[in-house]
């Protein structure tokens, strides 16, 4: 595998990479590369074949669109980039919506038809193009109806402004409901959930990834790496210290609880011990085990360093063993919810009078 190794996304035609780059890292910002280095990373990834570049409206309050859209105009490669980015986040908040209670526009964030045509507008300008790739829906705003999101974002499809438009951090149920109705309708339907998944991080399999296999979007994971818990640059001791050197892990977490608990400990055991026995760095294995997942598409990646996004890169060569996988997916099995339980395989024989029976999408 490389990053030419082009699939479709989902079900369409868009051809992308395995890995996506995600660009939270350019910009303004404590642990973000500063612009030059953003550069180097963007022409890294580019000249490793790279085609699938992310971004968001609020990353470092625009100016990681700014900077892409200054790199792409600088190499000519609109046709060539498949180009992301997303809207949802209040816009006269801080970062991630960090708003205190009273302030700020309401209509500035999330799903309404009044915030998307605004948000869209403003990046577009930001990016100087006059169309996007691929448009997401960053944030489930817990009140726009799925029947406004599908017509607002359809509509922008017909339109020309977005290609394609997908879905993140959102309920599985939310997803299938947007897909159903773009289905009756006719309508341009989503192609893609963007979710956070990794080893340390599997609760997505137990609906999201089964409702994605089934309305035709693939999974695109966000932090494969945990935040950067899986590269094994943190030990035990520093479970305590929030303050010191701990990069994403260090900040606020709207998503969840800390890394730093004694189940992920085991699982980074494990990590290492694999990435030991293939003489490679556990952040490469961690990634690799992501990408083989059933439901993938692409996953993102992001970088402060050329190193690091090279690093991510020569991922894409790792071929884990049947016997490694297990290893992996034993220690990193996440409970099993009332969801998960449902589709347990001593289930399924009861209802079928003890016998093994296979749906025609298991794969």
């Amino acid at each position: 595998m490389s990053l030419t190794n082009y699939r479709t996304l989902g079900r369409s035609g868009l051809v992308v990479s395995p890995l996506a780059l995600g660009t939270m890292t350019f910009g303004p910002g404590g642990w973000n590369a500063d612009n030059d280095t953003a550069r180097a990373i963007f022409d890294a990834y580019r000249d490793a074949g790279g085609n699938f570049v992310d971004t968001a409206d609020i990353y470092a309050g625009g100016e990681s669109e700014r900077l892409i859209g200054r790199f792409i105009r600088n190499t000519g490669a609109r046709d060539e980039i498949v180009l992301s980015t997303k809207f949802g986040f209040n816009a006269s908040a801080n970062p991630l919506g960090a708003q205190s209670a009273g302030g700020g526009n309401p209509n500035a964030g999330g799903a309404g038809a009044k915030n998307i045509h605004r948000a869209l507008d403003a990046s577009l300008t930001r990016l100087g193009t006059d169309y996007i790739d691929l448009y997401w829906m960053h944030i489930w705003d817990g009140v726009t109806p799925a029947e406004e999101v599908v017509e607002t974002m359809g509509s922008l499809v017909r339109a020309g402004k977005i290609r394609y438009y997908a879905l993140s951090d959102m309920p599985a149920w939310l997803a299938t409901k947007v897909a159903t109705i773009a289905t009756e309708r006719r309508m341009p339907g989503p192609i893609a959930m963007q979710l956070e998944y990794s080893l340390v991080a599997r609760d997505v399999e137990a609906e999201h990834v089964p409702a994605a296999r089934d309305t035709g979007m693939d999974v695109v994971p966000w932090s494969p790496l945990a935040g950067g818990f899986l590269t094994g640059k943190y030990t035990r001791g520093d479970s305590g210290d929030i303050g010191g050197d701990t990069g994403r892990l260090s900040g606020p977490n709207p998503f969840g609880a800390s890394k730093f608990v004694d189940r992920n400990w085991a699982i980074l055991d494990a990590l290492m011990t694999i990435a030991d026995e293939m003489e490679r760095p556990a952040a490469q294995v961690a990634l690799a085990w992501v990408m083989a997942r059933p439901g993938v598409g692409a996953t993102l990646i992001g970088a402060r360093t050329v190193a690091q996004v090279e690093g991510n890169i020569a991922a894409t060569g790792i071929r884990l063993s049947a016997e490694q996988i297990s290893r992996l997916d034993s220690v990193s099995a996440p409970a099993a919810g009332f969801s998960a339980a449902l589709a347990h395989p001593a289930i399924r024989r009861m209802v079928f009078g003890g016998h093994d029976v296979s749906g025609w999408r298991e794969v």
